[in-house]
């Protein structure tokens, strides 16, 4: 099903992104908050689990025999863009995108569902239900049943279960120092979508980026050899980072010339449109960051732009994707 087939009579006057304080993975509860908050779940020891809650990764992983590792995952926001049927492709990419992360492969997804019942259609909602299938098919992944209630502020995202074998997950506690830092989408959606929804004015360029799969990225970093790698969603390239090194013992410089970013995103910078969840991510890394000469506080905001449905930071050299910096001895992220 596309966007084609929907009939006109199908879509609202209103637009979705006025009806949700935040939009995308920029509404994320901040990462200092939710880190305090999932302390209650600590203490868990099971011997088949192999990636739990201690270190913030982007799914659970449990051992089921020799060979194999069910992952487990679910995500979802408010909308991101105005086209429901492109929101729910976002969505669905973004919530696959947690099992490719894990070096994993989808097996099937569960829709979950927030809807303003008596302010919205069930025609947009079916948009939203076949933009998210239409990723899904493109996966190969089966979209069974789901979870919806009624909700002033219109959610959708996905369950999604996954495999992998135990000894070729990509984890955030598994980085080595020496290696070089690849990402595998540019920057910038964040910026694109707030000044979307502030002034109606759609990035293509953006959607693109936020529907397509980081499946082929994920296969590409198992077969060069790497073993640790995290998606960049809602906490930025340098949130993201940060859990990733502290997890795993080392320190990281970035090389802000090297880090790719979405047309029309430095402009956006420029014209102000950074949404708050952007600036709670650099206020919750700062300390961790040094900065180095001719590195400015608009070049910070960008790498701690929040991403929705992001690329992978994989540590280790990935063929077909650029090298951003590389891993080192010590703590904290240097920019340079």
């Amino acid at each position: 099903m596309d966007s084609s087939s929907i009939t006109p009579l199908a879509r609202p006057s209103i637009r979705l992104t006025t009806m949700a304080h935040g939009g995308g993975c920029a509404s994320k509860i901040p990462a200092g908050e939710l880190e305090e908050a999932v302390t209650a779940l600590s203490g868990q020891h099971y011997e088949q689990v192999l990636v739990g809650l201690e270190d913030g990764d982007d799914a659970a992983a449990v051992r089921i025999d020799g060979d194999t590792a069910v992952l487990s995952t679910a995500d979802f926001f408010t909308p991101v863009v105005d086209d429901a049927f492109d929101w729910g492709r976002i969505a669905a990419a973004n919530a696959l995108s947690d099992i490719y992360a894990m070096g994993g492969d989808p097996v099937v997804a569960i829709n979950l569902v927030g809807w303003p019942r008596g302010v919205l259609p069930m025609e947009l909602l079916q948009e939203v239900l076949a933009g998210g299938l239409a990723v899904a098919k493109e996966a190969g992944v089966p979209v069974i049943g789901g979870h919806s209630v009624d909700d002033p502020e219109p959610k959708y995202g996905m369950a999604v279960t996954g495999t992998a074998h135990p000894d070729r997950l990509l984890r955030n506690d598994a980085a080595a120092p020496g290696l070089p830092i690849t990402l595998t989408k540019p920057l910038g959606v964040g910026l694109l979508n707030n000044r979307m929804k502030s002034t109606g004015e759609v990035s293509a360029a953006a959607i693109e980026t936020m529907t397509g799969l980081n499946r082929d990225a994920a296969r590409a970093a198992l077969e060069a050899g790497a073993r640790a790698a995290t998606d960049v969603t809602g906490f930025g390239l340098l949130g993201h980072l940060h859990k990733l090194v502290r997890a795993s013992g080392i320190g990281a410089v970035l090389d802000r010339a090297a880090v790719p970013v979405i047309e029309g995103a430095a402009e956006a910078l420029a014209d102000g449109y950074v949404s708050g969840g952007t600036r709670r991510n650099l206020d919750w890394v700062r300390e961790h960051v040094r900065a180095g000469p001719g590195i400015t506080e608009d070049d910070l905001l960008l790498l701690a732009d929040a991403q929705t449905s992001g690329g992978l930071l994989v540590v280790g050299e990935v063929p077909g994707y650029p090298i951003i910096g590389e891993t080192l001895e010590g703590a904290g992220i240097g920019v340079c």
